[in-house]
């Protein structure tokens, strides 16, 4: 309890994926507001919500918790009840007491003003109480101005007031999973990833926030994972994460408990996993593609090729022999793929990737434009503030807030960590398609600093999304598949609308065959459902 380290880490708001406080507004609210004990947390879950937003009740407190602005009370009465929140008032019970003390309500109608304020979205019952909270306040002393700022707060609550049980309970959630995530990250990451879908990240912002903390985080691997993400031994004395089956898109959690049964001492080729636990061609082809076979010195081409040489999905009992199931004849020397191809068929078949970020790949085809520098993640808090810069990312999240006032905030990654990107109505209203569709985005704007608090004022706004369709284009990167070797320049493959197989290169396998048996798309094609953000209202 009380741990030192924790709070510290809360401050410089690193809380992608903490209970309640990994939000965009909770990242950048926690380190101006600075909790050092467990009350500040109860006050911090209370506080970042709709109501209070809307109650004009955050930067209030925020000056007073900082010491810019006084703290005074209207009245001894009031000091009691609000003393504790620095003379705002965040939670139901204080609502509730504000009415009694200030307006002079009944026990009996304050508790109607509380059910008005903790329905859910509000019925706009809070107005009924408007006349008779504001003149009770009047007639017991106390300014008109007060009285309707105190209402004006009240009404900020209607459909979101907080409970101060509830506060209490939500942070000790936060406490209890910010103390693993800071103590051990590896544990904390394993059991969220295992947890998912949930929450405002996909896993390859968890996984790249997790390497910030320094965890060690292992490939898919068809002789180590199992279903689930587990830990295994580092080889210095700590736990590496290895990454589970269950991230491999459209594979089965049956196959993957086979797998693992039948895995004995190891496998020692593709045509070895089929024979030993039973799983068919499709299976193996996804896992081939999703370069799960590295640890049999296969890169992906070369599993691929073994993968599909199998037709059946069970081995014949005539061919129990293990030998005997081995893929006849030996594969062509197909190319490895490069490092750009790697990354785009990582983010095909898992949707993350533990090679090099995408970002620093393309980073090269990303030509000076506009003004000021271009500015990488982890040099926004030495960069100085007030000056024009350019960043680039991939979009994480896009958030529009019915607080904000139409105002989006955009998350954007680089290879280096995490850029925030806020895009006024006006900027909106200029580059809306870029905002909404892009995946890759250059952003020209104003670096602003509030503590460490950094943000973009977006002021221009281009998509480069197009650069992410050249990653598992090995022709759009300017290499070639050697044409002298026998039939890796071309492959038969169904055409759509063609009853005839076609010709054309051969197919980069960004993805499993569809179930429905359509052919698998070119890589331009998948890239346009990789990178996607996750939106949020």
């Amino acid at each position: 309890p009380e741990d030192p380290a924790v709070y510290d880490m809360l401050c410089e708001g690193k809380t992608i994926g903490l209970f309640q406080v990994e939000s965009r507004a909770q990242m950048n609210f926690l380190p101006r507001m600075r909790p050092r004990e467990f009350s500040d947390l109860i006050v911090e879950v209370a506080i970042v919500r709709p109501g209070p937003i809307q109650g004009d009740m955050v930067h209030p407190y925020l000056k007073r918790r900082r010491g810019e602005e006084q703290v005074t009370y209207p009245s001894k009465e009031l000091e009691e009840v609000l003393e504790r929140t620095l003379g705002v008032p965040l939670f139901q019970e204080q609502v509730m007491q504000v009415a009694v003390v200030a307006a002079g309500f009944s026990p009996s109608e304050a508790d109607q003003l509380r059910r008005s304020v903790g329905t859910f979205r509000g019925s706009g019952s809070v107005g009924n109480f408007r006349e008779r909270f504001i003149t009770g306040a009047i007639d017991r002393g106390y300014e008109p101005d007060f009285a309707e700022q105190c209402f004006h707060m009240l009404e900020g609550f209607s459909g979101y007031g907080f409970p101060e049980s509830h506060a209490a309970s939500f942070a000790l959630l936060v406490y209890a999973s910010a103390w693993f995530k800071r103590h051990h990250p590896e544990i904390f990451t394993c059991a969220l990833l295992n947890s998912l879908p949930m929450g405002f990240y996909a896993p390859a912002q968890i996984i790249q926030d997790a390497k910030n903390f320094g965890v060690t985080v292992r490939p898919l691997c068809i002789q180590t994972s199992y279903w689930d993400h587990t830990l295994e031994p580092n080889g210095q004395g700590g736990l590496a994460l290895r990454l589970g089956f269950r991230q491999l898109k459209g594979f089965s959690e049956q196959d993957a408990h086979w797998i693992a049964a039948a895995r004995g001492q190891g496998y020692t080729s593709v045509a070895n996993v089929w024979h030993r636990a039973g799983v068919g061609p499709a299976s193996l082809i996804r896992l081939a593609e999703a370069d799960g076979f590295r640890a049999l010195g296969l890169h992906r081409r070369a599993a691929l090729w073994e993968a599909k040489a199998i037709k059946s999905d069970k081995p014949l009992p005539l061919f129990e022999a293990e030998d005997a199931n081995e893929a006849p004849g030996s594969p062509p020397p197909l190319p490895a793929p490069t490092e750009a191809e790697n990354v785009f068929e990582d983010y095909v078949s898992t949707r993350l990737t533990l090679r090099t970020h995408p970002l620093a790949l393309l980073t090269p085809g990303i030509t000076p434009r506009g003004h000021g520098p271009l500015l990488k993640a982890a040099a926004q808090r030495d960069a100085p503030p007030d000056r024009w810069v350019r960043v680039s990312g991939l979009v994480t999240t896009r958030q529009r807030p019915g607080t904000a006032s139409g105002v989006i905030f955009i998350t954007l990654e680089d290879e280096t960590g995490h850029i925030n990107v806020i895009v006024w109505p006006k900027t909106f209203a200029t580059h809306r398609r870029e905002v909404m569709m892009g995946r890759l985005l250059h952003v020209e704007g104003k670096l602003q600093r509030e503590g460490v608090v950094t943000h973009i004022i977006a002021n221009q706004i281009e998509d480069l999304s197009p650069l992410l369709d050249t990653l598992g284009d090995r022709d759009a990167l300017g290499g070639s598949i050697d044409p002298t070797l026998e039939g890796a320049d071309e492959a038969r493959r169904p055409v759509p609308g063609n009853a005839k197989a076609g010709h054309g290169k051969i197919r980069k396998q960004s993805s499993p065959l569809p179930s429905n048996g359509s052919p698998a798309r070119h890589p331009r094609e998948q890239a346009k459902r990789l990178f996607v953000s996750r939106d949020f209202h």
